[in-house]
């Protein structure tokens, strides 16, 4: 059986705490699929397609990474992809907290899909997407934030 995860979030934008999640979890499995989700709830920043396309350009040499988007519940798209794992990653300990509830339903819901978590690393601990995009909708430099492939496309629109 192929270890299959899938890390779900919604990227808007892709920073570089997401980037050392994925970094750090591919040796752990044999297929990593990133799926944005819907989420009508949310007005996103960037596009689906954008943030797609950065996810694929980050990884377009990597046969073991995917990216696609998905509506409805995360543990559906884990069936449609064959996913037993849910990849989520730790900034605080109020993340865990948050997340650990969902990984509680998600198990409720479908016993098979086991969620693991990664703490990431210190410096990535404030970078937060909601972060970044209210600092670039000030105005300000996030180019720390991002990785190379986000910022050329986020440089090219201002």
């Amino acid at each position: 059986m192929n270890r299959i995860c899938l890390f779900p979030g919604t990227f808007d934008p892709v920073t570089l705490g997401h980037k050392d999640i994925i970094d750090r979890a591919l040796p752990l499995f044999d297929k990593l699929v990133i799926g944005i989700g819907r989420n009508i709830n949310k007005k996103p920043m960037f596009s689906e397609r954008q943030r797609l396309k950065w996810l694929r350009e980050m990884y377009r040499d990597n046969p073991k990474v995917e990216a696609l988007a998905y509506d409805g519940l995360t543990v559906d798209c884990c069936n449609k992809v064959g996913a037993n794992f849910i990849l989520r990653g730790i900034r605080y300990v109020n993340d865990f907290e948050y997340e650990k509830a969902i990984a509680d339903m998600n198990r409720s819901i479908d016993h098979r899909i086991e969620t693991i978590f990664l703490t990431c690393l210190p410096q990535f601990t404030s970078v937060a997407s909601t972060l970044v995009r209210d600092v670039l909708r000030n105005g300000g430099d996030v180019s720390q934030f991002l990785p190379d492939e986000v910022k050329r496309s986020i440089k090219k629109r201002n």
